[in-house]
């Protein structure tokens, strides 16, 4: 199950590039995102670019800030197979994946962090995907699959999931792209 609430931006206000004050699941702690449908076309990227195979309708984007930044904290199972003492045991895995990307030949782009913290908030762990450069799209405009997996850090709570767009040259488009967010646990016997 995927402890992201809207990591598809499928939720809420949007599907055009005008940027949205709220998004929800996710706290707007800087800049303006905008949540795009992949039918909008000028130049956004449409449902025949790179991107998430089974995408929904709409992804996340930087809006027309500089610097856009979503954040979501993200409570662990108490109990179960994935629970706390399952943790505490090092017998939980994590894997953090993203659809991260941008525009063309520019270098605008996004970036996805998970932190772990225990109990009284303190950083534990983290993983960071992206951002997906120019380069690595091979100049076109799209969404490329970025992962991480390891062990849930013992004592681990909580996740703070951080959605990071920059915008790196001119313009008022900050075009980091990202879709399907997602962090889920699992026993570490049940890896496939």
């Amino acid at each position: 199950m995927n402890l992201v609430v809207n990591g598809d931006a499928e939720n809420g206000a949007g599907g055009t590039a005008d940027p949205v004050p709220t998004v929800r699941g996710w706290k707007v702690a800087q800049g303006a995102p905008a949540l795009i449908a992949y039918s909008l076309g000028g130049g956004y990227p449409t449902p025949t670019d790179p991107g998430p195979a089974r995408r929904g309708s709409r992804f996340f984007a930087g809006g027309n800030s500089p610097r856009t930044t979503l954040v979501q904290d993200v409570s662990l199972p108490r109990s179960g197979p994935t629970g706390r003492r399952a943790v505490d045991a090092g017998t939980v895995r994590y894997t953090v994946t993203a659809w991260l990307g941008g525009y063309a030949t520019q270098e605008d782009g996004a970036r996805l962090s998970v932190e772990f913290r225990d109990a009284k908030g303190t950083p534990v762990a983290l993983s960071v995907l992206g951002p997906v450069g120019s380069a690595e799209r091979e100049g076109r405009t799209g969404l490329l699959e970025r992962t991480a997996e390891a062990a849930v850090p013992p004592t681990a709570r909580s996740a703070r999931v951080l959605l990071v767009f920059t915008r790196s040259g001119g313009g008022t488009s900050n075009d980091g792209y990202a879709d399907a967010v997602s962090l889920t646990l699992e026993p570490a016997g049940d890896r496939r």
